[in-house]
């Protein structure tokens, strides 16, 4: 089997893992959705003072500006894995029904283009999936 990496990213990475075994060897099996998983879900009350409506009673709720984040995240083409899942799952915790999460990416589409909406899907997909194997 031949592990020489075939184009330049592949090189940086594999320079930049040995990199990181060489100072750290724990960094080998780091994960960065192992680090997601220390972030919790903020309760619907916290995610409604913080972001919501508390402040401004007329404004948007945590909900809304949770789905307008989500479409934000799209249009930068869904490239922070991370934050796109956080934004997904504290969607869900403020009453966003799947539905309404598939229609705020794929609404998208037409503005950060198709390959991006399929990226945020896909995330979103994990988040979701994730949460119907918690419900039942």
């Amino acid at each position: 089997m031949n592990d020489t990496p075939k184009n330049p990213f592949e090189a940086m990475m594999a320079q930049a893992q040995e990199m990181a075994k060489a100072l750290n060897p724990a960094l080998e099996s780091f994960s960065p959705k192992g680090f997601e998983a220390l972030w919790p879900t903020m309760p619907k009350e916290v995610m409604e003072m913080m972001f919501g409506n508390a402040v401004n009673k007329d404004g948007l709720d945590a909900k809304t500006r949770l789905l307008l984040t989500l479409a934000g995240l799209t249009c930068q083409g869904a490239q922070a894995d991370t934050a796109v899942r956080q934004t997904v799952r504290h969607a869900l915790e403020a009453g966003a029904r799947k539905q309404e999460i598939v229609e705020t990416i794929g609404q998208m589409s037409v503005f950060a283009g198709i390959p991006a909406m399929t990226r945020a899907l896909e995330l979103a997909k994990e988040v979701m999936g994730e949460s119907e194997e918690d419900e039942t």
